[in-house]
């Protein structure tokens, strides 16, 4: 009786351990790593970021979501890290390397001026959805209700909303922050507080 008093002792602990940290996971942060060059230069491939899942979706916030459904080529859940540009109901173009939102010029200054222009083209949102045949909201002028555009910041390789179209508020797993004891400064603050820079 006495071993099982202690065995009993031992595994409550952890039992209880274990559902806190699936809570956790399941409803507060985890940690996930970055695949790929479509972030750089504020994301590095292989980085390790941490995903906030009750933060707010902002214009400038950098999320991560399951393309699986978004994406036609993501064909399993497959987790995308892009930077939200549109929020429901805006309308997004580009001209001459210069993003507008609503008709207004979004600060850039989270990229250099050859990663905004090389690869960014001029378009609008109902032009790149007929030029790339989105197989939803073709001929779309402004975000749907509950969904939202996204870039990569490294323009000339991300595979991003200018290819497929939105991502549905549902899909979105949460809001990337860089954690203090990663990348420098400027990056981390262009990842965690760039949005500030944005308008709402």
């Amino acid at each position: 009786m006495k071993a099982l008093k202690e065995i009993v002792s031992w595994i409550v602990p952890i039992v209880i351990g274990l559902l806190v940290a699936l809570l956790i996971k399941d409803f507060v942060f985890q940690l996930v790593r970055v695949d790929g060059p479509s972030m750089q230069p504020n994301l590095q491939n292989n980085e390790r970021v941490l995903v906030f899942k009750q933060t707010k979706i902002r214009r400038g916030s950098v999320v991560v979501f399951d393309a699986n459904g978004v994406d036609p080529q993501a064909t399993v859940k497959t987790d995308y890290v892009k930077r939200v540009i549109g929020k429901p109901g805006d309308t997004v173009s580009a001209n001459n390397g210069q993003l507008y939102v609503n008709g207004k010029k979004v600060n850039q200054d989270y990229i250099s001026s050859s990663e905004r222009s090389t690869g960014t083209g001029n378009w609008t949102m109902a032009s790149i959805s007929q030029a790339n045949k989105w197989q939803k909201h073709l001929g779309a002028t402004k975000v749907p209700k509950g969904e939202y555009f996204v870039l990569g910041d490294h323009r000339s390789v991300s595979n991003d909303g200018r290819y497929w179209g939105f991502v549905p508020k549902k899909k979105i797993i949460g809001v990337v922050k860089v954690p203090f004891w990663a990348t420098n400064k400027t990056e981390r603050s262009n990842v965690n507080t760039e949005w500030k820079n944005f308008f709402d």
